[in-house]
């Protein structure tokens, strides 16, 4: 069978492979070149005019999806280009969009009365002016080929229509052709269903329903004109069964009743049922003729319809991030404040030892609760890209149970809160990763604790059954809103976004769990009887019963340092001085020599005369990296057998599989950890024999 063409010609997939003009126009040539290398990512062709008279000539040559118009220049400014090129009825609808360093109310009202759809201040931010332009990139496309599959379906109801009656064919196709330029007008869901009314009623019917769908329900009934029999639970049983069965198979059906018939057409997105329009009249006005005419109708309301939805979801999309935004730099400035005055108080005169611990301990916690934070939004970004592997072994629930708790125990402990645990009788082996199952477990733990008051009990209770254990995380705390809780593992998704909010966080630590527990072939639900009435967090893995002894636990700790004679030389390299200075006077705490370098040449001729038995290295460095200092430290017989650590800010998989490469024996992210880090130095040699089993992360 032949591919599918439009009028032109031209194969559909052709379509999304051409690039799509952007015009920018600037005096300036400098904000040429920035609105270029911002706007290259999207792959499209961008095209510069320097001046109001340049644009125009553009626009009568080409067209464009965006136009990214300077307010202010020196021969026709933005407001008078755009009025312009409004008077072109090429460009009438083209999105304007002003970029300006200051707008005023009257400015923007003049603005706006010209079609702009937005104003960006200059100087802009990358991501936002990216992420709006492929909005209207995207847009345009959908549609030329909405207008393509148009002219398509115009084309062929002409040669149908000739067939019978020339006249009847060409108000066919007017009607059609106005139908998609109605419907298609606004990227607002409610003005796009008041556009499907006015399209579908008198001329094809004389009633409308329209029936919007969620995840397979009905979520949403409208009808114009309104009558009561419209509503679900007074519609005819057979309409409504006629509307499941629609609905269901995503297939076209006539329903009758006596001399009235209903037209009842899915609306189909990407193969997706979105819901269904019920066109209402005669049964003698249904014929085939009309049926024809409606489908057509309603395939172009369905893609005007989901343009709508894509729009409305691009709009909560951004503001969801921006809310993200603005809640991670809350989350990561709240624990500088403690440990800016911390060290405030440390550097006063006369101040007692007591004192100084006290404060010693602000900024380790505050320093902690950072790297936490840190971590978490690693974990979710390598999970939305996939790059995140667990490492299966056997281990038993009850020693999993047990670590995650010894993890919460501090906070609980704070908290005055009474941690009940209840396990099977029967010893339960899993088969997952125990360091991932484990920040499950203390994920749901600290949560409860969160979120739960002093004095409260947070229990923990497993059971057995059908090849599956069942872990629930229960609270007696703030209990979750019903409205809110199919949303709760969302990635960003918080009840409460409000500026005085108690407990904090970023709204990630769901997500997390609910992908770890489904990299291991579990699910995880969440239940809760309303705000005040606490939680209840489950999570269901696959377990068997053990058959015989306990098997050892096998997570990951922190090795003992090795009796025996410490190295007496370290090589510090690190471009950040407070950063070397502070590692180097640790390390001379515990006895050891200490040399530092903020670059790589002054590492490499350092190492010559020190002969570092370890070297700390970080990767980020000015000029020669970390990868390229490595592998030169490797060939030079001073260094070549030193232990090698990657000191870094860097822990993707990608910068871990270089730094093998290059002759890393560990790759350590910042903060490490010091007593493993410790317990390293204390025998370099014997760690370098341990990296060839293992990796530290």
């Amino acid at each position: 069978m032949a591919a599918p063409v439009t009028v032109e010609g031209t194969q559909p997939a052709q379509l999304e492979r051409e690039k799509v003009n952007i015009l920018v126009v600037d005096d300036l040539q400098e904000k040429h070149v920035v609105f270029r290398s911002i706007l290259d990512e999207l792959g499209q062709n961008i095209v510069s005019a320097r001046s109001g008279q340049e644009a125009l000539r553009y626009i009568l040559e080409m067209e464009f999806a965006v136009i990214l118009l300077d307010v202010n220049m020196p021969d026709i400014d933005g407001l008078e280009t755009a009025s312009l090129i409004r008077q072109y009825k090429k460009s009438s609808q083209t999105p304007i969009v002003f970029i300006t360093a200051y707008v005023d109310e009257r400015q923007a009202k003049r603005g706006y009365a010209l079609g702009a759809v937005d104003y960006i201040p200059s100087p802009v931010v990358p991501e936002v002016l990216r992420s709006k332009v492929r909005v209207f990139v995207e847009l345009f496309r959908m549609n030329r080929q909405l207008q393509q599959q148009a002219a398509a379906r115009e084309a062929l109801a002409r040669s149908e229509a000739a067939r019978e009656a020339a006249e009847d064919a060409i108000h066919r196709s007017d009607f059609l052709a106005e139908a998609s330029q109605q419907m298609s007008r606004s990227l607002s869901i409610e003005d796009t269903i008041q556009a499907m009314f006015d399209v579908a009623v008198p001329m094809l019917a004389d009633r409308a329903i329209l029936a919007l769908v969620t995840d397979g329900a009905i979520t949403r009934i409208e009808s114009h004109p309104w009558v009561a029999e419209d509503a679900p639970e007074t519609m005819p049983e057979g309409m409504r069964a006629a509307l499941s069965r629609v609905l269901d198979k995503k297939s076209f059906e006539i329903w009758t009743d006596g001399g009235n018939a209903a037209a009842i057409c899915p609306l189909l997105a990407g193969g997706r049922v979105r819901g269904a329009l019920v066109l209402f009249g005669p049964r003698a006005t249904m014929d085939s003729s009309r049926v024809a005419l409606a489908k057509e109708v309603v395939s172009r309301a369905s893609i005007a319809m989901e343009n709508a939805r894509l729009y409305t979801a691009v709009q909560e999309a951004d503001r969801r991030k921006n809310e993200f935004l603005a809640m991670l730099a809350h989350e990561l400035r709240n624990p500088l404040a403690p440990i800016r005055n911390a060290v405030h108080i440390m550097q006063g005169d006369n101040v007692t030892q007591p004192t100084m611990n006290w404060a010693r301990d602000v900024i380790g916690r505050q320093a902690d609760h950072m790297a936490r934070l840190i971590d978490d939004l690693l974990d979710v970004s390598r999970i939305v890209q996939g790059k995140v592997v667990v490492k299966p072994e056997k281990l038993s629930l009850a020693s999993l149970v047990e670590r995650s708790v010894e993890a919460s125990s501090p906070r609980l402990a704070a908290r005055e809160q009474t941690l009940r645990v209840e396990l099977p009788e029967e010893h339960l082996m899993l088969n997952g990763d125990a360091v991932r199952l484990a920040q499950v477990l203390s994920n749901l733990v600290n949560n409860a604790s969160k979120f739960s008051g002093p004095n409260t009990a947070i229990t923990v209770a497993a059971s057995y059954a059908n090849g599956e254990v069942r872990i629930s995380v229960r609270d007696e705390g703030a209990g979750i809103d019903p409205a809110f809780l199919p949303h709760i593992f969302d990635l960003f998704a918080q009840a409460d976004q409000s500026l005085d909010r108690a407990q904090g966080g970023l709204g990630i630590g769901l997500t997390l769990v609910k992908h770890l527990v489904e990299l291991h072939g579990g699910r995880v639900a969440a239940h809760s009887e309303g705000v005040g009435r606490g939680t209840e967090i489950v999570v269901t893995l696959p377990a068997q019963v053990a058959g015989g002894a306990e098997v050892p636990d096998a997570s990951p700790r922190a090795r003992k340092p090795a009796s025996g004679k410490a190295p007496s030389r370290i090589l510090v390299v690190d471009d950040l001085a407070a950063s070397a200075e502070t590692l180097m006077t640790l390390l001379e705490m515990e006895g050891f020599e200490v040399k530092i370098a903020n670059e790589g040449m002054a590492a490499l001729k350092i190492a010559e005369d020190f002969r570092p038995d370890v070297v700390l290295l970080d990767i980020g460095l000015p000029g020669m990296n970390g990868f390229e200092v490595a592998h030169r430290l490797r060939t030079l017989p001073e260094s070549r057998d030193a232990l090698m650590i990657a000191l870094t800010g860097y822990g993707e998989a990608e910068s871990r599989m270089r730094s093998a490469q290059a002759g890393f024996d560990f790759h350590m992210v910042k903060p490490a950890d010091v007593n493993l880090l410790l317990s390293m130095l204390a025998d370099p040699q014997q760690a370098r024999r341990g990296s060839k089993t293992a990796k530290v992360a």
